[in-house]
């Protein structure tokens, strides 16, 4: 298990320099005339045959390094272009199978390797994070928008951290956290990038579908939102709709229709046929409809959750419906109406400016046709003529947005608020200058107190934008400015007294047993309390804990050179201590006392009556896990 998080494994032998090693099955002619004669009959087969054999077993990929060390004949079989690496790739990751087809023909050896180095890279990521996580009690993730610097190919990284999230072990939950925080934010850049490449197209380029899934796929980040998978969902409903519209009309033209066509129904009718089939099948066959009794749940934004659950809200019900209806040749419009967005159907000449020429379907009230009129009675109030033109791509995706804005500043959940950052990114990479959600975003962040850097550069901008701000931002800006002097003064050493945390039972230096996983660890800090982020205390469920989050936490190093943070009632003194071996124990201590460790000058700055109450207990007897006396 350790090997999986820290690299420790016998994959030692795929180095860097590998392609001068056996790796890169090179031999001189002295070896290859030595084991010629070991394999005549061997080497003597076809090569199809020879890449068969080799392909077969539980050969690894220290064999293949070996056999294609053996000669030159059995090298060239193994050709990094050929089967074998291939099989070696996908037999030890076979998750990464989906990227690759069949027609690619790419050096798999140096494949191999490049996902080989990208696993150490990610898990040289992870381990630095989940230090910083126990020691600092906070992460970089917040700021942590560099990714691409670690040099390896984005997909391997992923599939590297989705391994670690896959580890069925308690002991590995701070490197999982970590895995999940670098995860997330590595999909949300590279879907924030895609989504803004989005907004740069031509309009006539940009379908909604898209723009809507780009959407959900920033804001579920974690979870394994397709785009591809959303498009066969669709492909699917369509195939139903066209073998219903058959039964109907055998020789309707959207039956011809091949799936990316642009091609449009000119006939009324025949568009009325089109939408009658899709209502029925949509609405009546799949029971699609819209989520009256849960309307305000924020999944109803998200496409891959609307197919799931067949539920939705205006606007998406009218993104899925509009999108059916386009690839059956109707050409439908979205409509920005108040309170209730709808699709216009021409019954005129394409573009009218009459709003009598319309009508409007309401794809939250399953299909229903609605005249202007009757959409006023629906909302309640009269509208203005304008409510009833057509909007583009970028304003109806501005409104899916809104929506889950005002969900965010809802929630009071999640106390992270999670929801409103998200789509506030998303607003501002849509509208970048928009002096109120800069300064809603500003003000939020310095509420979580999260990313203070990240609070000026906001401020500074919004200053630039709209100097009238002068006084807002002028009181973000000292406080923030604050925040950042008090994490500097706080990541500075700062004693912590036993003699002033009576609930504290064990010391730096102490050699432990966790009660439930029973691994050993050594204490290289304490806190009086819990003092993680409130999603990892969550995630861990630590409020279930008999004494909760109030009692004291340590901080310790495993024997499998992890680290961990672990509550006091978690924790019992090691009945037969011995030396742990961790790659960080020389950072932290000077020597090993025969039952505990001796701290260094700077650990004993930090916790200065933890060494007097260990060479106590070490006179009196084993330590026990009774407060110190004051």
């Amino acid at each position: 298990m350790a090997a999986a998080l820290t690299g420790e494994d016998a994959e030692s032998s795929l180095h860097d320099d590998s392609d001068s090693s056996a790796s890169t099955a090179s031999c001189s002619p002295a070896d290859e005339n030595r084991t010629l004669p070991m394999c005549p009959g061997l080497t003597e087969l076809p090569e199809e045959l020879l890449e068969l054999i080799l392909c077969q077993g539980d050969l690894d990929y220290r064999d293949m390094a070996s056999v294609s060390s053996v000669c030159r004949r059995l090298r060239a079989v193994c050709a990094t272009r050929g089967k074998i690496w291939r099989k070696q790739l996908f037999n030890r990751w076979p998750s990464i199978i989906k990227y690759y087809n069949h027609m690619d023909l790419p050096d798999w050896l140096e494949e191999y390797k490049s996902r080989h180095k990208a696993g150490i890279a990610a898990r040289k990521l992870v381990s630095s994070f989940s230090k910083e996580l126990i020691v600092e009690h906070r992460l970089p993730c917040e700021g942590f928008h560099d990714l691409e610097s670690l040099g390896h190919p984005a997909h391997f990284i992923e599939d590297e951290l989705l391994s670690i999230l896959g580890i069925e072990s308690w002991k590995c939950f701070i490197q999982k956290y970590c895995a999940k925080k670098i995860l997330y934010c590595m999909r949300q850049e590279s879907t924030m990038s895609k989504f803004k490449e989005f907004l740069q197209r031509p309009v006539d380029q940009q379908d909604i579908l898209e723009g809507a899934v780009l959407i959900d796929q920033y804001c579920n980040a974690l979870e394994d939102v397709s785009f591809a998978d959303i498009e066969t969902q669709i492909e699917d409903i369509l195939k139903k709709v066209k073998v219903y519209l058959s039964m109907k009309n055998s020789r309707h033209p959207s039956l011809s229709l091949q799936p990316g066509s642009r091609s449009l129904i000119e006939d009324l009718d025949l568009e009325g046929e089109a939408l009658d089939a899709l209502n029925h099948v949509l609405f009546v066959d799949l029971k699609f409809q819209g989520n009256v009794s849960d309307f305000y749940n924020p999944l109803n934004s998200y496409m891959h959750q609307v197919l799931i659950n067949k539920t939705g809200i205006p606007i998406s019900l009218c993104v899925l419906y509009l999108t059916l209806a386009m690839r059956l040749g109707v050409f439908l419009e979205p409509v920005n109406f108040p309170h209730h967005f709808m699709l216009r159907w021409c019954q005129s000449t394409h573009g009218s400016s009459f709003v009598t020429d319309y009508v409007f379907v309401d794809a939250f009230g399953s299909g229903k046709y609605r005249t202007a009129k009757e959409c006023e009675y629906l909302i309640g109030q009269p509208v203005t003529e304008e409510f009833f033109a057509a909007v583009n791509t970028k304003e109806v995706l501005q409104r899916m947005v809104g929506n889950l804005l005002n969900l965010g500043k809802r929630e009071s959940k999640d106390r992270s608020f999670m929801l409103l950052r998200v789509s506030l990114d998303l607003y501002l990479a849509m509208y970048p200058d928009s002096v109120q959600h800069l300064l809603l975003q500003a003000r939020l962040y310095f509420h979580l107190g999260i990313w203070p850097e990240k609070v000026l550069d906001i401020l500074q901008n919004i200053q630039a934008l709209d100097p009238s701000q002068h006084g807002a931002v002028a009181y973000l800006v000292q406080h923030t400015l604050e925040h950042i002097e008090r994490r500097k003064d706080d990541s500075s050493l700062h004693a912590k007294l036993r003699s002033n945390e009576k609930e504290v039972c064990y010391s730096v230096g102490l050699i432990m047993r966790h009660k439930r996983y029973d691994y050993s660890c050594v204490i290289f800090s304490w806190d009086p309390l819990c003092m993680m982020p409130p999603d990892w205390m969550e995630n861990l469920d630590l409020y279930h804990l008999s004494k909760g989050i109030t009692q004291p936490f340590y901080s310790v190093l495993l024997e499998d050179g992890t680290c961990n943070y672990v509550a006091q009632e978690d924790l019992e003194p090691h009945p037969s201590p011995t030396e742990i071996s961790h790659p960080d124990i020389d950072l932290y201590f000077s020597e090993f006392a025969g039952n505990h460790y001796v701290t260094k000058k700077e650990l004993q700055l930090q916790y200065p009556e933890d060494a007097e109450w260990i060479g106590k207990q070490s006179v009196e007897g084993q330590p026990d896990s009774s407060p110190p006396e004051p």
